[in-house]
This record gives C-alpha cells, sequence and structure tokens, in this order.
C-alpha cells in the first residue's frame, strides 16, 4: 500500500508565496513521475507541475516563471514553491505519483488526500 501526505496549504493574499510538500511511503520500488494537480470550484482537475525520474520537469502555462517544483529522491519528497500567487490559483492542490512496487508490471497511480490553497486579492 502506499501513502501520500501533503502539508503546506493555507490562506495569503495575492503576491504572497505558499510551498506545499508531498511525502510518499509505502510499496514504492520505482517512481515515473511524481506532481501537483490543481482542482477549482467547478472546474475539472488540471496538472500544476509535475517531474519525471530522470529529473525533467514540466508546468502548466499559468504557472511557468511563478512555481517550481522539485523532488528529493532519498525521501520520495516532492515540494511545489509557489511564489507570485494571484487569486487564479484558489483550489485544492492534490499531490500525484505514479510508480510501481516491484521491478517489472505496470505503474499504478496514486493521490494524495488535497490541501487547501486560498488567495485572496
Amino acid at each position: 500500500q502506499v501513502h501520500l501526505v501533503e502539508s503546506g496549504g493555507g490562506l495569503v493574499q495575492a503576491g504572497g508565496s505558499l510551498r506545499l510538500s508531498c511525502a510518499a511511503s509505502g510499496s514504492i520500488f520505482s517512481i515515473n513521475t511524481m506532481g501537483w494537480y490543481r482542482q477549482a470550484p467547478g472546474k475539472q482537475r488540471e496538472l500544476v507541475a509535475a517531474i519525471i525520474s530522470g529529473g525533467s520537469t514540466n508546468y502548466a502555462d499559468s504557472v511557468k516563471g511563478r512555481f517550481t517544483i522539485s523532488r528529493d529522491n532519498a525521501k520520495n519528497t516532492i515540494n511545489l514553491q509557489m511564489n507570485s500567487l494571484k487569486p487564479e490559483d484558489t483550489a485544492v492542490y492534490y499531490c500525484n505519483m505514479r510508480s510501481r512496487p516491484t521491478d517489472w508490471g505496470p505503474f499504478y497511480d496514486y493521490w494524495g488526500q488535497g490541501t487547501q490553497v486560498t488567495v485572496s486579492s
């Protein structure tokens, strides 16, 4: 079994910063990707940022230049540094991990419980 534990959400004024963290534990042999998604009320869940096993990163256009994703491979942890936050960044942020428990077979997707980020204008 795999667990993802998120932390770091909260309320911040526009222009401020927040840092989200996600720690993965459990039956993890190899990780393909880890990343952050968000879902605002009435909207679909969307990718915010992801980091692939080789270290390359992918960002939504709306957060490029403001958000930075990083990973600690030894701890199976990722962080999302969010700067210059805007009210439209308000959403529930979910940690995602695609991993497998052995060195063969399919990868599986796992999700954290979500953490609220609210940016006031």
